[in-house]
């Protein structure tokens, strides 16, 4: 210890300048300094001097350079110098912890993922203290399998580590407990620990428990602004305008050259439908940091709104850069290759933001979609009977697994599965959009009337009636009834279509709950 301690102290002045400098980010002059120093304290100031000088002027090109989307073609020069130094330090086991993250981030920068790995690694067993070299693991981890395999130093900011992964993972139980665990054990106070828990409420999308947890957080911590671009997104999803707007004026008094800042802006326009101004804001939260996910994807949707599907596809490739685990970016590639219908490739990237999240009704409604276009319809039955099975967010998987059978003339199973639709929406007690519902009640009454059920067949062609876009089929259909009624064609026992149909989806064993009678009389549109 007393070599590093003198070492410090005949390189205090050149250190004590150099970090003037460095503050006053002149990075060169910072490095020009520090040549030659002996201490570690010193050495890694000087490498991170010219690893950030090469960053500033890398960003500096881009900013002249036509604008976000051209990010990749920049890079930063001083990197390989760098790497180069900072290994054969390493071989000589002469890095500190600090060093070591360093030569971490260059590795990464360098694309040498599995390198970057092992040193990040390291650097957590050498200064387990320092959150940024985890942070960097946890950008590098893409699944539990990798988790499994890496020797973490026993400590107590791996606990912190692990539920920080395991929410990004979307192992959100796990990370709950692991969250619950440390609060236990004396951090309840932490702000940190509560914006991540809502974090992790916000990715099972718990939205009422997000919300009321970031409440929560802004009583307790008025002036912060990380996190409060997922909070503007809750308010977003919700449609809340006055609370977002209140955050962005609030936030814009805070710091508004905050990445996060500009997020909220953009997604205040967003909700306002100004598109334009959105993506504008969204560029310039890029622009304060091009390694920031949300803002990709946001701007991807922005120029999907204004129907600029080119610039969309690069945005979300951009997003999926920096992180492969983004599920959003996937399914807005998806979407975007679908308005451009090219089926194949929205299979391919739909498919990937299932993996991600494989209990989203979204992604399956959307794999089914494909699946129907391509014309394999056994696959697309598939994924909308699992997308009923996993909770249907937007109570539209039913709808269209029926017009499916409708499409294989399997009636029984259509109807089994506007039975079950019907039953879904007036369970929620919500009326969602009318159209589907009259579509429903319209398939019913005409299949009830083939099988000759004469009061089942009236008692939906009443309910088709309350629809615009049915009534007249409706009023049709009871007259025809009437009629045939009158000539004393009564229900025909012979034909066994009993009102709860089969529960057995007989063609495909399509696994099904079974169907009680759909009791009609209760439910008014």
């Amino acid at each position: 210890p007393s070599v590093s301690l003198q070492e410090d102290a005949r390189d205090l002045d050149a250190y004590t300048l150099a970090k003037s400098y460095f503050d006053l980010k002149e990075y060169d002059r910072a490095a020009y300094f520090l040549r030659g120093c002996k201490s570690q304290k010193a050495y890694f100031l000087y490498m991170y001097s010219r690893y950030l000088s090469g960053e500033k002027k890398k960003d500096d090109e881009t900013v002249d350079s036509l604008g976000p989307l051209e990010k990749g073609q920049v890079k930063n020069e001083a990197l390989r110098e760098l790497r180069v130094e900072l290994s054969k330090k390493h071989k000589a086991r002469e890095l500190d912890g600090f060093g070591l993250y360093l030569y971490g981030v260059v590795l990464r920068k360098l694309d040498l993922v599995k390198e970057a790995i092992d040193v990040f690694v390291e650097a957590a067993h050498v200064l387990p203290l320092h959150w940024g070299a985890w942070l960097e693991l946890c950008n590098l981890i893409t699944d539990k399998e990798m988790l499994k395999f890496l020797s973490l130093p026993d400590t107590w900011m791996k606990e912190f580590f692990l539920a920080h992964i395991y929410t990004e993972l979307q192992l959100i139980e796990e990370a709950l407990q692991k969250y619950q665990s440390l609060i236990d054990a004396g951090f309840s106070k932490s702000t940190y620990i509560i914006s991540q828990i809502a974090v992790a409420y916000h990715n099972i999308r718990d939205i009422d428990k997000a919300l009321s947890i970031f409440n929560e957080l802004r009583k307790q911590d008025p002036y912060r602004i990380e996190n409060m671009d997922t909070f503007s997104n809750l308010l977003y999803v919700r449609s809340m305008k006055p609370e977002l707007s209140y955050l962005a004026h609030n936030l814009c008094e805070i710091d508004k050259y905050r990445v996060e800042t500009c997020c909220v802006i953009g997604n205040y326009y967003s909700l306002r439908s100004q598109h334009e101004k959105a993506a504008l804001y969204f560029q310039r939260a890029l622009k304060l940091n091009p390694r920031y996910l949300g803002a990709w994807t946001l701007m991807g949707h922005e120029y999907m709104e204004m129907k600029n599907t080119s610039a969309a596809i690069q945005a979300y490739r951009h997003a999926i850069e920096v992180n492969k685990r983004d599920y959003r970016a996937w399914y807005g590639l998806g979407q975007t290759y679908e308005i451009l219908k090219m089926p194949f490739y929205c299979l391919y990237y739909y498919r990937r933001a299932h993996q991600l999240r494989p209990n989203d009704s979204r992604m399956l409604v959307a794999l089914g979609e494909c699946y129907e276009k391509l014309n394999q319809l056994v696959e697309a039955k598939k994924c909308y009977w699992r997308a009923y099975a996993v909770g249907d967010v937007e109570k539209m998987a039913l709808v269209k697994l029926a017009k499916l059978h409708e499409q294989l003339n399997e009636s029984e199973q259509a109807a089994q599965c506007y039975i079950k639709y019907i039953q879904d929406i007036y369970s929620c007690g919500e009326m969602v959009e009318h159209l589907e519902v009259s579509t429903a009640f319209r398939y019913l009454a005409q299949y009830y009337f083939k099988c000759k059920l004469w009061d089942e067949a009236s008692a939906c062609a009443q309910k088709c009636c309350a629809f615009n876009d049915t009534r007249e089929e409706g009023k049709a259909l009871l007259r025809q009834i009437l009629q045939l009624r009158n000539q004393g064609e009564t229900s025909s026992t012979d034909i066994a279509a009993p009102f709860f149909l089969p529960a057995s989806l007989s063609a495909n064993n399509t696994p099904t709950r079974r169907v009680s009678p759909l009791n009609l009389s209760s439910v008014t549109p």
